[in-house]
């Protein structure tokens, strides 16, 4: 029999995939039908196309660990199919990564050469950068596979049996180089989405409140534009930095595997996939205006 907290816990999970899924899926099925149309697709439509491909994958992923977790399914991984959850998991951040790059160097009122030279460059830039981001992750997904398998097993074990022993073996199989590369890949999409993000932030709030304190009378023509593209940026940076927390606290051993913070953590580290792609939707014309018409079709059926 469930405790009430955990069918609680999975049926805010399934919600969630849910949600994800189809957000997620509108922004695929929307740019793919306008590359089908317009027979070309822009760099950033690609962006979003290729970030929300993931994030769906991400999702079913993350649902399935959830029912692993909570012991109502076997789950069976050998390493080669975790080396392709390693894939997924750091495309997305990278590729996300790369959506607030785009964003700070388009939208930020910064006067620097540098800006100024990826303001002209980054929309030619950003086809090279994903497919460089998919051949450099599945290259180190196969090449630190075996390893981040082996911490893994060692989180997995600790929460399905732990009192066991074992465990620091396996942890002592890994060297210490390739556990500082395994970090690392993981650390820098973090590291280059703060900069780009908190750079955005700070020039638009700069810029906002300069905007106020000039204006006289009339509220400035701009002024509400700006607030909403902090407001999208503040959400987005809270997302995805809480994902990171979150999830370093759901497998730092704190916790147990039932126990309610535990689950509270994994429900808001597969938070930021779904409702950042809504964000994305509410945020975007184009978007928003094809989600409405789906949900009308489907009202209709």
């Amino acid at each position: 029999m469930l405790e009430p907290f955990i069918i609680t816990h999975l049926i805010f999970s399934t919600i969630q995939c849910l949600v994800g899924v189809l957000a997620n899926g509108v922004i695929v099925v929307v740019n793919s039908t306008a590359w089908i149309k317009q027979r070309k697709m822009l760099s950033f439509d690609l962006l979003l196309c290729c970030l929300a491909t993931s994030r769906i994958c991400l999702q079913i992923l993350m649902f399935y660990f959830n029912l692993a977790l909570l012991s109502l399914i076997e789950i069976s991984l050998p390493p080669g199919c975790f080396a392709i959850f390693m894939f997924i998991y750091q495309l997305e951040l990278w590729l996300a990564t790369w959506l607030s790059v785009f964003y700070c160097t388009k939208i930020s009122p910064i006067a620097h050469p540098l800006f100024f030279w990826l303001k002209l460059r980054i929309s030619k830039l950003l086809p090279w950068l994903i497919l460089g981001t998919m051949l450099c992750t599945s290259l180190t997904s196969v090449l630190h596979g075996k390893y981040a398998w082996i911490l893994f097993q060692n989180v997995w074990s600790s929460f399905l049996f732990p009192n066991a022993t074992t465990q620091v073996r396996k942890i002592e199989e890994i060297p210490v180089l390739q556990a500082v590369f395994l970090f690392t890949e993981l650390l820098l999409p973090l590291v280059i989405f703060l900069i780009s993000a908190l750079l955005l932030i700070f020039s638009l709030g700069r810029h906002t409140q300069q905007m106020i304190s000039t204006a006289t009378g009339a509220r400035p023509p701009g002024l509400s534009v700006h607030i909403s593209a902090l407001r999208s940026f503040m959400s987005f940076l809270l997302l995805y930095v809480s994902q990171y927390m979150m999830a370093t606290l759901a497998f730092s051993h704190i916790f147990k595997i039932r126990d309610f913070v535990f689950l509270f953590c994994l429900l808001l580290v597969g938070l930021y996939p779904s409702v950042h792609s809504i964000v994305l939707i509410l945020g975007n014309p184009k978007l928003k205006q094809n989600a409405k018409k789906f949900l009308l079709r489907g009202k209709c059926y």
